[in-house]
């Protein structure tokens, strides 16, 4: 019998599924990608280093980690409809006073916004929309979800780059709030309504999926290790993740890999995701996630070797092993605590779990980049050690099922 059953699409789930997959893929890409293409030339044109600007999205980073636990409990008691709408009109706000930006301080209040816009509309958000509605059966729309979150960075980038030497970056962030306000505010405004709640506690599905049993919460404080164990793997897997969104070509390239060698191999970095969450669910939607988890966090050591022993041949190798790995994780993230402690409650119990996760990732890009650049291809070993963690707390967690 299997650990986690498959349950059946309810009517308009996968209408649904497809909104909320491409709103984030906009979303992403009109926030989280932005300074990767638009550093450069905000630094110019404020007269300070590039570096400022990451300080800056790092300070965003942060908002989001404080952020999520408070969006999530909004979730688990009036879905996700009304907040995501809220946080396009957010969006849209943040881009068009980035857009206007002069000085630094406003630079990092403007971030400041756009973190808050962020910690509530990205993929947590999503997911507890999509649980609040479908309970259990949520697991397709969250693989579904990040179908289309993958190619966020495949579509942002070149747009953006386009639009940078089209017109400059100010006018390239007022598209981006354009796109919010007459693409996605529509878009989530079309999403259905959370249905009414029987108590504070409960959950009740859409129209053809039978009621998911609550989780008592004496139950759920009994699963503080889990809990902690799930928090320490999302924290390691979110470092390895920024990290290698970061600097990957620049890995690559340290490797020995040409520029334009390293920044064609990181490019399939998000097919390799992309393909890697159509595998999992079609060959083990009926697995309990936390096999899937293991199975995937072995990638990363993987490709670590692959380009340890092989050097600039081993490049191809390695974007294309992280990125089966990290796309498997990124659905994990969502689906492994749906799966061991169920609906109830689910918005608010991600957003903490991703507190530590959203620390790291803050953190990562200077970590890792100062890693990079004492140690060059020894700097392996800090993502060796974070995989290692992640794979220690999966294998001390027991696939239970609420």
């Amino acid at each position: 019998m299997p650990l986690f059953s498959a349950p059946s699409f309810a009517p308009g789930q996968v209408l649904t599924t497809c909104k909320l997959g491409l709103g984030q893929m906009l979303s992403w890409g009109s926030a989280f990608y932005l300074p990767a293409i638009l550093a450069g030339a905000m630094g110019e044109s404020l007269g300070i280093p590039p570096s400022r600007i990451f300080a800056a999205f790092s300070v965003a980073l942060l908002m989001m980690a404080l952020t999520g636990p408070v969006a999530g409990r909004l979730i688990d008691r009036w879905g996700g409809r009304p907040l995501l709408m809220a946080t396009n009109l957010l969006f849209a706000l943040g881009l068009v006073l980035l857009s206007q930006v002069q000085t630094q301080v406003q630079l990092f209040a403007v971030w400041l916004l756009l973190g808050l816009a962020m910690g509530a509309g990205l993929y947590e958000a999503a997911f507890a929309t999509s649980v609040r509605l479908y309970g259990k059966a949520a697991r397709g729309s969250i693989v579904g979800i990040t179908l289309f979150g993958g190619f966020a960075s495949t579509l942002s980038w070149p747009l953006t780059t386009w639009l940078l030497h089209g017109w400059g970056w100010r006018e390239a962030c007022l598209v981006w709030a354009g796109v919010q306000l007459l693409v996605l505010l529509p878009l989530h405004a079309s999403l259905p309504r959370a249905p009414a709640r029987a108590s504070a506690d409960a959950v009740v599905p859409p129209t053809g999926l039978p009621a998911a049993p609550a989780a008592p919460a004496a139950a759920l404080r009994g699963q503080w290790l889990s809990l902690v164990l799930l928090a320490l793997t999302f924290a390691a897997i979110w470092f390895i993740g920024t990290s290698m969104m970061s600097h990957l070509p620049r890995l690559l390239m340290v490797s020995g890999a040409s520029a334009t060698a390293a920044v064609a191999a990181a490019a399939l970095v998000g097919p390799a995701q992309v393909a890697s969450r159509i595998a999992d669910y079609a060959l083990l939607r009926r697995a309990h996630p936390l096999w899937s988890a293991r199975i995937a966090v072995t990638a990363y050591p993987l490709a670590a070797l692959l380009l340890a022993v092989f050097g600039a041949p081993g490049a191809w190798a390695y974007a294309l092993a992280f990125g089966l790995g990290n796309g498997i994780m990124t659905v994990v993230i969502g689906t492994l605590p749906l799966a061991m402690f169920g609906a109830q409650g689910y918005g608010q119990r991600q957003g903490l779990l991703m507190v530590p996760a959203r620390m790291n990732q803050a953190s990562a890009p200077f970590l890792f980049g100062l890693a990079l650049e004492q140690w060059q291809l020894g700097a392996l070993w800090v993502l060796m050690l974070a995989a290692s963690m992640a794979a220690t707390a999966l294998w001390c967690l027991r696939p239970k099922q609420v």
